[in-house]
């Protein structure tokens, strides 16, 4: 955390935000459908180093929605620290779901939606834009990720999953 009133630069921010994706449990996500409109939900998920994977109920308004319309956005829930992405949803029935991501999901929650028995799909979402910042200060600058690009990003040398 910085000192009030400091503006993080760009690479701070994209540090930040990276730890945040590999260390947070829960996200936001809100989809749309052009019949029944806009909603939102807050989920699990998971940080693979490149995407954010979800899981919901098959029969659920999020599955329906992703399916309907892909565009999705995503935040935090840290409104002094905000996160938000954007992006394409990729919906997996559990039994298509890549094994790696799976996994990955049941370490991290101790859940394996894999072996409930009513359907559940994961949702995966490569963010293309990604806007942080830590109030009205940094709002200049929030952009941290465009066209799926990280703007003056630094690799981490311990991104999950090999990525």
């Amino acid at each position: 955390m910085t000192t009030a009133g400091i503006q993080r630069r760009t690479a701070e921010r994209v540090r930040d935000t990276l730890d945040r994706l590999v260390t947070e449990r829960d996200i936001w996500l809100s989809t749309s459908h052009p019949d029944h409109g806009p909603h939102q939900v807050p989920l699990w998920f998971l940080w693979d180093g490149r995407a954010v994977w979800m899981c919901t109920g098959g029969t659920s308004a999020t599955a329906r929605n992703v399916r309907e319309e892909p565009r999705v956005r995503l935040a935090l829930p840290d409104t002094f620290d905000v996160v938000l992405l954007q992006g394409e949803a990729e919906g997996f029935p559990a039994r298509d779901v890549p094994a790696e991501a799976a996994e990955a999901f049941a370490d991290k929650f101790g859940w394996d939606p894999r072996t409930e028995e009513g359907p559940y799909l994961y949702v995966r979402v490569v963010p293309k834009t990604v806007r942080a910042w830590r109030g009205e200060r940094e709002l200049s600058g929030r952009v941290v990720m465009r066209d799926g690009t990280w703007l003056e990003h630094e690799p981490r040398a311990d991104a999950p999953l090999g990525h």
